[in-house]
């Protein structure tokens, strides 16, 4: 089925093809097309300064703002945001650090497409409301501008591969920044799979489960203000990669293996009704609409190498805070929330776990380059524990150095398209969907990613 057939008829999507099993959302040119023999990962030439503009500096693009000067060889440019005070709270952080002044760009909805146009940015951080990621990724990749954008990068199938076909023609960097990828256990999980430590991976859980009712008193302005109608008009998992994005990287996702296809389910909704009840007057336009989303999403995905991931999403929900980061293999599992583990051979049963201070030893075996190298002064700098720094440092780095970028535009797609396929699933009785293959077939040859120091 051709992608653009397909998107026509994906609103009447509730009949199932032949048998009723599985539902066709695979689209773009022919999953099965032949790979290219050789397969280059996509680099530009080593940039000795990047310049850099940012689009939204509210709650999340601030912190960026505050990562990026204080990396080597990093101009903060121009800075675009909806509102004046945010604008010029950030530019002084710029200044302070000792840069010129950075050009504002401060009003309507479309200003930032005057920052694009100004002909000197080498890359743009975008930190905006989610309808406006692939809108935004697409004005900078046609200006020649490599766009670094927050989870998720898409929501719909459709702006998925319209990501995947904008970076391919107009050779530019899209990237996804899933800073989770970049945590300290996550990255030693990475190099213990990449090792071979826990045999050949089975299964992987993974999962953002996050209480974050309160920021529906964010009304007017702030996260909650954009976010929270997203919670009354979609059902499923509206924010699938933090747990999914290193799971992946585990699992070889688009550099041999890929997602396969999947199912969902959502549970009723329940809490922020509750909550917009308990917390606000019967006249507040949060009690005025009607919550849509199941309070727990619960997505299964099948690769094509025959593992197997669940995918869990609550922000709603009185729970701990949890994103599981488990990886199970044929010789040992590795599990988060509170930190285990077990390998056959080494760790004394594989019948309970070792954990606590008792994994120390292990750290310091398998302790990731990247962390060793830079881990101490991230943590320094913080962001969610360092890995916010870290992941913009090695962007950095990998554009000064003219070397591929650990998430590319393909691993921003297909992470993203596990939110997309969840509604479509949720809303056809948990059906089975075939998840695109934004590769077109090149994950079948792409190499691992490396483990970087």
């Amino acid at each position: 089925m051709k992608r653009r057939d397909f998107l026509k008829m994906a609103g009447a999507a509730g009949a199932a093809m032949a048998g009723g099993s599985v539902m066709a959302a695979k689209g773009g040119s022919s999953a099965e097309s032949e790979a290219p023999q050789k397969y280059k990962e996509f680099a530009v030439p080593a940039m000795d300064k990047v310049r850099v503009g940012f689009i939204g500096v509210g709650a999340r693009g601030s912190g960026h703002v505050g990562h990026m000067i204080a990396i080597e060889g990093v101009e903060v440019k121009a800075i675009c945001d909806r509102y004046q005070d945010w604008a010029e709270r950030a530019a002084k952080r710029v200044v302070d650090a000792g840069q010129p002044a950075p050009d504002l760009y401060v009003g309507g909805e479309h200003e930032y497409r005057k920052m694009l146009d100004r002909g000197d940015l080498d890359i743009v951080i975008i930190s905006t409301p989610w309808e406006w990621h692939v809108p935004m990724c697409v004005d900078a990749m046609n200006r020649g501008v490599h766009a670094f954008t927050e989870v998720p990068a898409a929501y719909t199938l459709e702006d998925c591969w319209k990501l995947v076909e904008t970076a391919e023609k107009t050779e530019r960097h899209c990237m996804m920044m899933e800073n989770v990828n970049y945590g300290r256990d996550e990255l030693m999980v990475l190099n213990m799979c990449r090792l071979g430590v826990l045999g050949d991976l089975l299964h992987g859980e993974a999962a953002y489960i996050h209480e974050l009712r309160g920021q529906m008193n964010q009304v007017e302005r702030g996260t909650g203000s954009w976010r929270t109608p997203h919670y009354m008009t979609r059902n499923g998992n509206l924010y699938p990669t933090h747990g999914l994005g290193p799971v992946s990287h585990y699992m070889n996702i688009n550099r041999g293996d890929r997602y396969d296809y999947m199912s969902s389910i959502s549970s009723k909704s329940k809490s922020r009704a509750l909550y917009a009840k308990l917390n606000y007057p019967e006249d507040h336009k949060w009690n005025q609409g009607r919550f849509t989303c199941g309070d727990m999403n619960t997505s299964i995905i099948k690769t094509a190498m025959g593992r197997s991931i669940m995918v869990q999403w609550d922000e709603n929900t009185p729970r701990p805070y949890d994103r599981l980061n488990l990886i199970q293999g044929t010789r040992g599992t590795w599990a988060g929330f509170p930190n285990r583990l077990i390998i056959e051979g080494e760790t004394p049963s594989t019948h309970s776990w070792v954990q606590g201070g008792d994994l120390d030893e292990y750290r310091k075996k398998y302790e990731h380059p990247l962390f060793i190298k830079q881990g101490e002064i991230a943590q320094k700098m913080g962001g969610h524990g360092g890995m916010d720094f870290l992941m913009l440092w090695r962007i950095i780095y990998c554009l000064r150095n003219g070397e591929p970028i650990d998430q590319d535009v393909y691993d921003a797609a297909a992470w993203s398209a596990v939110g997309a396929i969840s509604e479509m699933s949720v809303n056809n009785r948990g059906r089975c969907y075939d998840v695109p293959d934004f590769t077109r077939g090149k994950w079948k040859v792409r190499e691992p990613l490396p483990v970087v120091s």
